[in-house]
């Protein structure tokens, strides 16, 4: 079983800090997720968010897709309670298609394509920044619906947390931040145990009436220090422990390391040199299995001031991947491989009056798959300063996992090609924006994107294959206003996601999705709040349709002294039953209570 220790890590914590910490952490309103710069929100030519760690203290929430699926345009697909495999699907792509960062640095598995979003604690998440649409010729592979990054906490001061809920589901965190003018650190751990509760119902192929729990620990380190014109920062987050589920137990260990060196080089060139590194170690005893995924990176980003409305991003990044499959039972790897790629880029962005402009190209060259060129290209035009209307064009592209490379397959079915050629896609997009003032602001967007090469399992030996293609339509509308003592969201998606060449729906995707949140403050330390979610059906494996739902949650705070807070959430709380996948359950009713001391805020 995999049970690296944590506190080995510890002699890291000097060091620990995000990549991009500074934007992250002083200046709220600026993401650098879209093109790798810090922007404004209001200035990026895309449909973006924002969710900050007032956010998720408000939430009172235990589980990273709780968050996500609040937003437009993101659906949740999960076999289970706490720790089961979650997917996120972003603007209906799949859910490898989606790149995620924690930190700067590239986290998804090799063997899938797509990130444990199970396994990454809300404890260890400062803000998360998310950027619909494809983002390939600033980021390379994956991003074909979107970028989510994720950048970790940054304590100031000492905080501890105790929490206990439905399902025996008890956590606990500690830590301790320090900052001076010029350097700081950040250091927090934490451990997560829940009993669960059946993963399957009747309809599950591996039924068993039992509960299958979570135990998660968890650890995350950051520092950064100033030396001249430069910042050196980097962080280092950590999850491991053990998963059940129907017939077994999985046990996991992941983590990411992110090291960078920015600043000013002349007052008109910032840069910023990359390094970083993410492990991911799963294996399940039941079935003989482990797969090991290692990821190395560098990359120099470049923002040069060619006038004041224009500028001009470069730069260069490459990646070594090595992943294993390994079969336990007789110790032997079913496939141990290795691949390079890299990546040049270039972006133009530039403002004459009321027209701002976005274009970008891409180039990649993979060591295993070939070459791959992206580009971008997006408008918009301010009618005054509350309206602003944009549009876009953009291409993305995913490289085949090392899964659909390599695998090989079960009784030669089902097996990868290491002929694959890399999935793609094109993108167009309008939008509008209104914000009156900065209490009430208003989005909506049409997209269409067509995707070809999609990788299946075809043929009489159902051999991967680039051979499916798909069709993704949608719009989305989110409201985020204030009135007094009150605070309204609202994000509505239409989507059809189809398979373009059998025109059926793709799985696990509704038409339509509703989620808007409420919140009243009651007074200075108190307050409440209520979330409703409401999903259409959608198609599943098997031919099988899931019924929609509709869930509603509420929430509360309350600040007994200045340095506690109590925080406390229902969930479900008309008992709605539901399945996200088909077979698996979803919570009933259940509540969780936590207690928070944090004097340095």
């Amino acid at each position: 079983m995999l049970r690296p220790s944590l506190i080995s890590l510890g002699v890291s914590a000097v060091l620990a800090g995000p990549a991009f910490a500074e934007q992250a952490t002083l200046q709220p309103e600026v993401i650098v997720t879209a093109s790798g710069i810090a922007q404004t929100i209001d200035s990026v030519l895309a449909d973006v968010s924002l969710i900050t760690r007032q956010d998720i203290d408000a939430s009172s929430s235990r589980d990273l897709s709780d968050l996500l699926r609040l937003q437009a345009g993101i659906d949740i697909s999960r076999t289970g309670g706490a720790g089961s495999q979650t997917s996120v699907f972003l603007r209906g792509s799949n859910p490898n298609h989606v790149l995620v960062l924690v930190d700067g640095v590239r986290v998804a598995a090799l063997g899938t394509g797509g990130f444990t979003w199970e396994t990454l604690p809300l404890d260890t998440i400062e803000r998360i920044e998310i950027v619909r649409g494809p983002r390939a010729s600033y980021w390379g592979s994956d991003a074909i619906g979107g970028v989510i990054q994720i950048f970790t906490r940054n304590l100031s001061g000492p905080r501890f947390s105790l929490g206990y809920g439905s399902n025996n589901d008890r956590k606990a965190s500690a830590g301790y931040g320090q900052r001076s003018e010029s350097a700081g650190f950040s250091v927090q751990i934490g451990r997560r145990i829940t009993d669960g509760f059946p993963s399957q119902n009747e309809n599950g192929f591996s039924y068993e009436p039992k509960d299958h729990g979570f135990d998660n620990s968890h650890a995350n380190l950051r520092g950064d220090v100033r030396v001249g014109t430069q910042t050196l920062s980097a962080s280092v987050v950590r999850s491991e422990g053990e998963v059940e589920f129907a017939g077994g137990q999985s046990g996991f260990a992941q983590q990411a390391l992110g090291m960078s060196l920015a600043g000013e080089l002349t007052p008109r060139w910032q840069h910023r040199l990359n390094f970083g590194s993410a492990r991911e170690d799963y294996e399940t005893p039941t079935f003989f299995t482990a797969f090991e995924s290692r990821r190395d990176m560098a990359g120099w980003r470049n923002e040069f001031a060619l006038s004041e409305g224009q500028r001009l991003i470069a730069g260069i990044d490459h990646v070594r991947e090595s992943g294993e499959n390994r079969d336990t039972f007789s110790g032997t790897p079913t496939y141990r491989e290795s691949r390079d790629n890299t990546g040049l880029y270039a972006g133009w962005q530039a403002s004459f009056g009321a027209l701002d402009t976005d274009l970008a190209v891409r180039h990649d060259d993979n060591s295993v798959f070939g070459d791959t060129t992206t580009g971008s290209a997006a408008v918009g035009w301010r009618f005054n300063d509350a309206l602003r209307a944009y549009a876009s064009h953009g291409q993305g592209f995913r490289g085949p996992t090392l899964n659909e490379q390599y695998s090989p397959g079960f009784g030669g079915l089902f097996a990868g090609n290491p002929d694959l050629a890399p999935e793609k896609s094109r993108n167009a997009e309008i939008g509008l924006e209104f914000a009156a003032d900065p209490a009430h602001r208003f989005k909506a967007s049409a997209y269409a994107n067509r995707i070809r090469n999609l990788i299946s399992f075809s043929g009489p030996s159902f051999q991967a294959e680039n051979v499916a293609r798909a069709r993704i339509r949608g719009s989305e509308l989110s409201y985020d206003g204030r009135y007094g003592d009150w605070t309204v969201r609202g994000a509505w998606t239409w989507q059809d996601a189809r398979n373009e060449d059998t025109d059926a729906p793709l799985l696990r995707r509704p038409r339509q999705k509703l989620a808007a949140t409420v919140e009243y403050q009651i007074a200075a330390s108190t307050g409440i709040g209520a979330e409703l979610i409401h999903s259409g059906k959608r198609a599943d494996v098997g031919g099988f349709v899931l019924p929609g739902y509709t869930l509603l949650n509420l929430r509360a705070t309350w600040k007994p002294a200045a340095a506690w807070d109590l925080v406390a959430r229902i969930e479900n709380v008309t008992d709605r039953s539901y399945e996200l996948a088909r077979g698996y359950n979803t919570p009933d009713r259940s509540g969780f209570i936590e207690a928070i001391w944090s004097p340095g805020r």
